[in-house]
């Protein structure tokens, strides 16, 4: 009996105490991975770009988390909500009712720098896709836990509502639709369903919904995602040659979702070599694009251009901005595109952690596939992120894309 009372405890205490608190396009790109690439084999590393945080501390918390985190399965309520999801297919959902995440495949360790750590995750692409944006919680959660026993809820909520206000004082905003991002850098569990809960009581139609699925279907929300850049990633080591992995991933895509889920990431390569990729088809096929890095005012006009030289109606597509905004950012650029295209909004860290202390810049990012380096060679030079140099050069080379 003690011993059970310990592991109910613990199961109450656990970050993540459900499968489904990930973002929803890990679960579009896994199915995309069962049906067309089960074979393959990644590697992923954690990076944090905070300067001067000491996370060694944290390091057994955070093991024992990662442990729980590995016990999890989906429980039937959790397949059914997955499996009502118009385009999630039902062998995907047979394969989820047997998956857990393998423990074997990840390692915590002490970095080489002070106070870094080191989080490493290798094995097959469909067995650990799932560990990247819990692990993320995780460490973020362990993490201000113990450097914010007591944190200020009220400087939070106020910050929050100070956000609410912007977008219902602003009367000229049209068709204005914010989606919270925010599960990977949010400061808590507890306060990210706090955030989502109050947008969805205040802002009405502003609120287009989250990108994390436990949350989504809790409180009865939409769960919106598509493709991450692991998938254009990985697509360099998978697709039949470097120069056409774009293309390969593009159309892979398409080939599983028949013109569901149409918005293409455009910044894994560049703006520039994702124009040139991005032809009359894939203009007309996907249903917008993501903007992701460099300047989103400047992405906008350029993917506004694109679609008039290729003859599309600008005013048909949608442009997605989820790099690093806030609220009045958001607004700004839905002003700028008012009328000339649809706009919506993916805001993270600016939601859910935002309490008055210095967020963590941490990723955890593909870097090889099948055995071979894969990078992401974005217009934010910081944002790139590969253990090969030589590879990287090439890539650059391949791509025509400039020295950073």
């Amino acid at each position: 009996m003690a011993v059970l009372w310990f592991e109910k405890s613990r199961e109450k205490n656990m970050i993540i105490k459900s499968l489904l608190d990930t973002d929803l396009y890990k679960f579009t790109m896994m199915q995309v991975v069962l049906h067309h690439f089960p074979a393959a084999q990644v590697e992923y590393r954690y990076r944090c770009r905070t300067p001067g945080v000491n996370l060694r501390p944290y390091l057994e918390e955070i093991r024992r988390e990662i442990h729980d985190l590995c016990q999890l399965r989906f429980n039937e309520a959790e397949l059914s909500y997955l499996g009502g999801l118009r385009f999630i297919k039902s062998d995907f959902i047979d394969f989820l009712g047997l998956f857990h995440l393998p423990e074997k495949c990840i390692t915590v360790s002490e970095g080489v720098a002070p106070g870094e750590i080191d989080i490493t995750v290798k094995g097959s692409w469909l067995h650990t896709i799932l560990f990247e944006i819990p692990v993320l919680a995780i460490v973020n959660e362990v993490y201000f836990r113990n450097v914010c026993p007591d944190p200020d809820w009220t400087e939070g909520r106020q910050r929050l509502q100070t956000k609410m206000r912007l977008v219902l004082d602003a009367i000229d905003l049209n068709d204005f639709m914010i989606a919270d991002y925010g599960t990977r850098r949010r400061f808590s569990h507890a306060w990210h369903e706090e955030v989502i809960t109050t947008m969805k009581t205040q802002m009405g139609a502003h609120f287009a919904g989250t990108s994390n699925v436990w949350f989504a279907m809790k409180h009865g929300v939409l769960p919106l995602g598509t493709m991450a850049h692991e998938y254009l990633q990985a697509c360099q080591g998978l697709g039949p040659r470097l120069r056409d992995s774009q293309i390969f991933a593009l159309e892979t895509w398409a080939k599983e979702y028949r013109g569901d889920l149409g918005i293409a990431l455009s910044d894994v390569y560049g703006m520039t070599a994702f124009l040139r990729d991005f032809d009359m088809y894939f203009c007309k096929l996907f249903d917008g694009a993501r903007h992701d890095s460099g300047d989103p005012f400047n992405w906008g006009e350029r993917m506004i251009a694109h679609y008039e030289k290729n003859r599309v109606d600008p005013r048909t597509k949608t442009l997605i901005f989820s790099d690093g905004l806030n609220f009045q950012r958001a607004i700004e650029l839905n002003r700028r595109f008012a009328g000339r295209s649809k706009t919506a909004f993916g805001i993270g860290t600016n939601l859910t952690n935002d309490l008055g202390y210095e967020p963590l810049q941490i990723v955890m990012k593909m870097i090889r596939c099948n055995g071979q380096p894969v990078a992401k060679v974005s217009d934010a030079p910081e944002k790139t992120m590969c253990d090969d140099k030589a590879y990287l050069t090439y890539l650059r080379q391949v791509f025509e894309i400039p020295p950073a």
